[in-house]
């Protein structure tokens, strides 16, 4: 995770512009809203990036809990939502440190593939752990083996045409063709899981799980499953 984290510790072209952010940022959280069990819900958006869409989820929940692995993306986090009661932001081990059965929703969105298999299966042992008897987990934008990079252009000129950033996404696509993120998924890979791979996982994790439709992001060769934990009787 060291040189991830070094790079999502620093500015990066994920996004071809502020508008593009902005649209994917809404967009998911648009989902997380409606994923919410109800209004007395803890959140915890786990791995959530600059997310600029965060009030969203917060209009449907008690209390909003945004972590992220970079300390420059918590920093901005909390200075954009200073002013929200609501929202709080943290680090992974706060998360983790939360009391048993204390969180309704946890949100992990386009993180599988950053992280070991080992590291995955740990961490969702720790959110069984959190989840309240009745609470759900939602692992979102996993991505299974041998994806198409036509399918993910696509995608992305999609969104780009239904929200009105075409000319960046195409002069975006050129840029990461020579960006710091292609070299580092080169060097270290992303973590594929297959639905079959995934379901396992979060049954050896303690969780009833399924697929869900659609992805919570764009790219829907990618995967969305929610799960609830199983408990002993």
């Amino acid at each position: 995770m060291g040189d991830w984290l070094t790079f999502w510790n620093s500015p990066h072209p994920i996004y071809v512009n502020d508008l593009h952010r902005d649209v994917h940022y809404r967009d998911v959280a648009l989902q997380i809203h409606a994923l919410i069990p109800g209004p007395s819900a803890t959140v915890v958006d786990y791995g959530c990036g600059d997310t600029t869409a965060a009030h969203l989820v917060a209009e449907a929940a008690a209390a909003v809990i945004l972590s992220d692995g970079a300390a420059s993306v918590r920093d901005a986090l909390a200075g954009r939502y200073k002013n929200n009661p609501k929202i709080a932001v943290r680090a992974p081990q706060e998360v983790t440190a939360l009391p048993p059965h204390s969180v309704q929703l946890i949100v992990i969105n386009s993180v599988a593939q950053y992280l070991a298999r080992e590291q995955f299966a740990e961490l969702m042992a720790a959110f069984h752990r959190l989840l309240s008897r009745d609470g759900r987990l939602v692992v979102g934008d996993v991505i299974p083996p041998h994806t198409s990079a036509v399918t993910e252009i696509v995608a992305l000129l999609r969104l780009a045409w239904h929200n009105g950033f075409v000319g960046a996404a195409l002069v975006g696509l050129a840029r990461t063709l020579f960006s710091d993120y292609r070299a580092l998924r080169r060097k270290l890979g992303l973590t594929h899981y297959t639905e079959a791979e995934m379901l396992s996982v979060l049954a050896k994790a303690g969780f009833a799980a399924r697929r869900r439709y659609p992805n919570l992001e764009h790219n829907q060769e990618r995967m969305t499953f929610v799960a609830e934990p199983m408990h002993n009787s």
